[in-house]
């Protein structure tokens, strides 16, 4: 099986899971700066459809990522920009805010609390995105409680 031109630069994150390092928090990163940079991009109907879309392929792009590379392999970062992305929905695109939420987005990825690491063992490409996925709503629930609490602080 071989991959597209497009399927590679999909799955791949925007070639960010070529990375010499840590693809995933480099996919992460971008997924940030398009967050922070692309005009109306933190529009939040904008974002649900892009994410849902990406879910949609994404799965069948991890299973292809995985029969050429390996079960959950460091290449396919879609799944980064994907759970990225859920932790940002509904955020302001201020630093204070943002940096923090890219902060817990991959302290959640990283190490996978219960029950998110169980559903790396699903398999057909499902358990690639899905861990990512539930980290990404874990995130997007620690930072939008802080922030109500915040707010009522201050």
């Amino acid at each position: 099986m071989k991959l597209s031109l497009i399927e590679k630069i999909i799955g791949s994150g925007l070639l960010t899971g070529f990375s010499p390092f840590a693809s995933g928090t480099v996919a992460s990163f971008l997924a940030l700066l398009i967050y922070l940079f692309v005009p109306g991009f933190s529009n939040p109907t904008l974002m649900m459809l892009l994410i849902s879309f990406l879910l949609l392929i994404g799965v069948k792009l991890a299973v292809k990522f995985e029969t050429i590379y390996g079960n959950d392999p460091k290449q396919f970062t879609l799944d980064e920009f994907i759970g990225s992305w859920i932790s940002f929905l509904f955020l302001p695109k201020k630093l204070w805010i943002v940096i923090p939420a890219f902060l817990i987005w991959r302290m959640m990825d990283i190490y996978k609390p219960f029950p998110i690491k169980n559903l790396e063992k699903y398999k057909n490409g499902w358990g690639v995105i899905l861990d990512d996925v539930l980290a990404g709503l874990f995130s997007f629930f620690v930072i939008q409680i802080s922030l109500h609490f915040i707010n009522r602080l201050f």
